[in-house]
């Protein structure tokens, strides 16, 4: 009896143990590690090279990310620690929301628009221009992805217009 209580003794710490590394796990808001698909779903959004709905990326962030941080300037922004999409650490990714006649799927890289720009174009073979003469020129590749200064970062996203849907008519009534 005594080696029983000797072993449960020993046990019951460890159990202890794991059950509480588990709990702080789940609690601190730790991620499961990057879907396989991210670099062709989320990489062939951002280069315009797919559909962007905004309600798929919506719940393709919400199930590889979990629960957006902020809802900002119409779009719900989601951490995404350990992301990387042609060599470059992209931080957090966005989805615009239905406030918008645009739908847009963007991420903030932690890069300058150069590296970003040189990073694209080595992997992908995406060329972009510099679209206005300013001292932060926006670049743009065909069909319309965007890097633009984000800070000391750079933003990239895809927007695409969103026609909103037809005006119905007012019922007319008749006495």
């Amino acid at each position: 009896m005594s080696a029983r209580r000797s072993r449960a003794g020993r046990v019951a710490p460890l159990l202890a143990s794991l059950l509480a590394a588990w709990l702080a796990l789940g609690c601190t808001g730790a991620q499961a590690a990057v879907p396989t698909t991210f670099g062709t779903i989320v990489g062939n959004a951002l280069l315009c090279r797919d559909q962007v709905d905004n309600k798929y990326f919506y719940n393709y962030l919400l199930n590889a990310f979990g629960p957006a941080y902020k809802h900002d300037g119409g779009a719900y922004w989601f951490k995404s620690d350990g992301a990387t999409l042609w060599g470059v650490e992209m931080s957090e990714l966005m989805v615009s929301d239905d406030t918008s006649t645009f739908v847009f799927v963007g991420a903030v890289a932690e890069t300058t628009p150069e590296q970003l720009e040189q990073a694209i174009a080595t992997q992908v073979g995406m060329q972009y221009a510099k679209i206005d003469s300013s001292a932060y020129p926006v670049r743009e590749a065909r069909p319309a992805s965007r890097i633009v200064y984000f800070d000391r970062k750079s933003k990239l996203y895809c927007a695409k217009f969103q026609p909103l849907p037809p005006v119905q008519p007012k019922a007319v009534r008749t006495r």
